[in-house]
């Protein structure tokens, strides 16, 4: 956390809510959230933040009360603190930050949620949160660690299926080569590829460390490390039959690199663009876009949430290769309070993480 940031309050005299204890947790009468204070120019600095206290409220009729243990950290929410047309609605400036979280419920009116029960839901970079049950989904960590219901069990996990089973149409025989490859997405991505008989899965991480992960606990059959290594000629022996399946989950100069050795009818998934979200200027279309013409590939742009009736269905089949042992499952946690979220957040952009990137901000 920066030095210059600092608490504001907007607390009045506090209630205290139902249930001060339970489950490990002890019910503050005070709820810490960080907003959006003013839209970033580049990366997100201290000033784009403020940090707030208001009162823990007390849930009505209909509503419950969420004690957060775990926030989830992606790359999609540097676009969502821009303002201007996308797939879903900017964080207004004010707004507590927007941000997928698991914790427990610690006092309930609700009927469909009761006191110790565990849920998912996109409750905000805050301590505690009124809920009244909408997106929020029951999640039971006797199952997994609650971090992973945020990456492979989570929104992490089905991004990764959905994309390249439907958006990519991943067969039998296909070689598929990822970017962002040691990645939240990226590293589940490839290990799905090989469950479902990809013939060579390459994966795209920058550092060596990274790219021997990939190789050896999660099964790659090559990495090619972007900081060291020409992407476009380690492409051509890494995949010398050409790509069929591309999940870009960078965009800019390997995802051009990757356009040049397209097979036939390729299939270009764009999950992402980590490499343009902090440019001051305009993004650029890819320079080798031409490609598509010329091998019959087609590039599609895919959005998790429009899958959402069948996440129960993948996240069964995620399980189910969890359990025999078949995909691992990676959250790389940071501890600290919601006043760490701005810094760790930093940590995707400067490729700090190894899978799933979680700040834990209460006991779970």
């Amino acid at each position: 956390m920066s030095p210059d940031l600092s608490w504001s309050s907007t607390a009045e005299p506090a209630h205290e809510p139902s249930n001060p204890k339970h489950g490990g947790f002890h019910v503050s009468t005070i709820n810490h959230q960080l907003r959006l204070a003013a839209r970033p120019a580049g990366l997100p600095k201290h000033t784009d933040w403020q940090l707030t206290e208001e009162p823990v409220p007390v849930p009505g009729d209909g509503q419950m009360l969420v004690a957060i243990s775990h926030i989830s950290l992606d790359p999609a929410m540097r676009g969502w603190m821009n303002a201007g047309a996308s797939y879903i609605d900017p964080v207004e400036i004010g707004d507590v930050m927007r941000a997928g979280t698991v914790g427990e419920v610690v006092a309930s009116e609700h009927p469909g949620f009761a006191v110790g029960e565990h849920v998912y839901g996109a409750l905000g970079v805050q301590e505690y949160a009124l809920s009244d049950g909408a997106g929020v989904l029951k999640v039971d960590p006797s199952l997994a660690p609650l971090p992973t219901f945020l990456g492979t069990l989570g929104m992490t996990g089905m991004t990764a299926y959905f994309g390249l089973l439907d958006t990519g149409r991943m067969k039998e025989g296909d070689t598929v080569v990822v970017s962002g490859a040691a990645g939240a997405v990226g590293s589940v991505v490839g290990q799905i590829a090989k469950i479902k008989g990809a013939s060579r899965v390459v994966g795209i991480a920058g550092g060596q460390e990274k790219c021997s992960w990939l190789t050896g606990e999660l099964g790659f059959d090559a990495a090619i490390d972007y900081k060291s290594q020409d992407v476009r000629l380690a492409l051509r022996e890494a995949a010398p039959q050409g790509i069929d399946v591309y999940f870009d989950n960078v965009g800019g100069e390997i995802l051009d690199a990757a356009l040049t050795r397209l097979a036939r009818g390729a299939r270009i998934v764009i999950c992402g663009a980590i490499s343009q979200y902090n440019a001051t200027e305009s993004v650029k279309g890819p320079a080798n876009y031409l490609a598509l013409l010329v091998t019959r590939s087609s590039m599609t742009g895919m959005v998790v949430f429009d899958y959402a009736s069948q996440f129960a269905q993948a996240a069964g089949e995620l399980a189910g290769w969890m359990r025999e042992g078949r995909l691992i499952s990676r959250e790389d946690v940071v501890q600290g309070g919601v006043e760490a979220f701005p810094q760790t957040l930093l940590k995707l952009f400067e490729g700090e993480n190894v899978g799933k990137l979680v700040l834990q901000i209460a006991a779970a």
